[in-house]
């Protein structure tokens, strides 16, 4: 992915989904996906034909960027989005940049906040399956950086504010509204693909972290560089290694994915009309 690239897909966004970009992108981890399918006015994009997108290679990440909005259509409370549907994973090639182009691209368009959502791991018995997650913070316990190599002083990105204070208000505030219950916490990622072990829950749990999963913490720190806003959403599948006697496996995290998502689906486009003003 080079400069080059960048501006090249950035002219595409302009000419195939407008030259004004949504405020709003969504990136939508495992079992989010149906959330593409209530963006209105929909126009799709897939990520093989814009140059500084990835491709993917994980099952329910199909790779299509889709623009429109949330909300009956006519509607003056309609919310532009930009809805990207799949990420590229640290854990498939080692590299932690693998959506460097695409948030780059997105915040040269224009966009200004990136939404992520993630399936994880809880580390809280009181947060079970199904149950959805704030993000507040994080921990980067992989210590890797899609930032190695940058130059300039840039490079030294200010995290203090990773997930945006406003941002995460107006989220509870909406999770409110719609009557559900939205726990907030910090989020371990760890390179994966293996699942953590028993001790390393351990480890999490006394540094802090109520979730752990394989993704979001590169590209937080990716829009927060670009100077894009973030919130994340975690979506609960499992209780995490020696919590419970159950076999972890991916097939398991999309399995219970699948059954909360329109819970899931519900709260996010609350949250991202939420976002809006």
């Amino acid at each position: 992915m080079t400069a080059a690239d960048i501006d090249a897909t950035t002219a595409l966004l302009r000419q195939r989904l407008g030259a004004v970009a949504p405020r709003i992108a969504v990136l939508l981890g495992s079992g989010w996906a149906p959330f593409a399918e209530q963006v209105q006015g929909a126009v799709d994009v897939p990520y093989a034909d814009l140059p500084a997108f990835p491709a993917l290679a994980v099952g329910g990440h199909p790779g299509l960027l889709r623009c429109g909005h949330i909300g009956d259509s006519g509607d003056s409370g309609d919310t532009p989005v930009a809805v990207l549907a799949g990420r590229k994973h640290a854990y498939e090639n080692g590299q932690a940049d693998g959506m460097k182009g695409a948030i780059r691209s997105l915040a040269a368009w224009g966009v200004q906040v990136l939404v992520q959502t993630n399936a994880a791991g809880s580390l809280d018995a009181a947060m079970p399956p199904g149950e959805l997650m704030l993000v507040s913070d994080h921990l980067n316990i992989a210590q890797r950086s899609p930032l190695i190599g940058e130059p300039g002083d840039g490079r030294f990105c200010d995290l203090s504010a990773a997930y945006d204070p406003i941002l995460r208000a107006q989220a509870r505030a909406a999770a409110q509204a719609a009557g559900i219950t939205l726990h907030e916490g910090v989020y371990a990622w760890l390179l994966g693909p293996q699942f953590e072990t028993p001790a390393e829950i351990r480890m999490l749990r006394a540094l802090g972290a109520q979730a752990v999963g394989m993704s979001t913490v590169p590209e937080t720190i990716l829009a927060r560089h670009a100077g894009l806003r973030v919130l994340a959403l975690s979506m609960i599948t499992n209780l995490a290694a020696g919590m419970e006697d159950q076999t972890l496996s991916h097939a398991h995290t999309l399995a219970t994915a699948r059954e909360a998502s329109a819970r899931a689906v519900a709260v996010l486009a609350a949250v991202v009309q939420a976002l809006k003003d």
